[in-house]
């Protein structure tokens, strides 16, 4: 795996090291190993699945807060998507700053998610599935979310978002 630091402090780009052959191709989706050479402490506990029939379809602005803090590590396994880390830790140095990148199923890129930070996906192809790993259980009563079109984050989605959920919706806007 090949490890790239992004804009938001603890985010990582992840992108695979295939190994290819006349069968096709393998890669690790998660390596502790890997995560400690880089000081990457993050080991997953829950994993889960999301498919969006529709491009456009946008999930998220979602993140936990303490005692339930979560990572996630990100991967789109079907069709693709543009993905989102947004920086919601007050202390953080890069507090209200986000990180967008494509992940899709051939490049097997991966963004992993700290705790603290939100995120938020919007599908570019019809019949799009990621499947990621979170280092904390759901917890609803820790759950928590902002606008995927809120002026503060001011997120540029690189596609019109045309399906939003109720909840995605009524999410607050970031108040200053």
């Amino acid at each position: 795996m090949h490890f790239s630091m992004c804009d938001v402090k603890d985010a990582w780009v992840i992108d695979p090291a295939p190994h290819v052959d006349a069968r096709g191709r393998f890669m690790r989706s998660w390596c502790e190993k890997e995560f400690a050479d880089h000081a990457i402490s993050f080991r997953p506990l829950q994993g889960n699945m999301a498919y969006s029939a529709k491009r456009g379809t946008i999930r998220g602005v979602h993140y936990q807060v303490a005692p339930a803090l979560e990572a996630k590590l990100v991967r789109c396994t079907r069709g693709a998507i543009f993905d989102v880390v947004a920086d919601m830790r007050p202390d953080s140095p890069t507090y209200l700053k986000w990180y967008g990148t494509e992940l899709n199923a051939e490049n097997g890129r991966m963004l992993l998610v700290p705790e603290g930070c939100a995120h938020g996906c919007l599908s570019l192809e019809d019949a799009t599935e990621i499947m990621y790993f979170a280092s904390a259980f759901f917890a609803p009563a820790h759950a928590r979310g902002v606008r995927f079109d809120d002026p503060v984050l001011n997120i540029q989605w690189p596609a019109p978002v045309i399906v939003v959920s109720e909840q995605d919706r009524s999410w607050p806007l970031i108040s200053r």
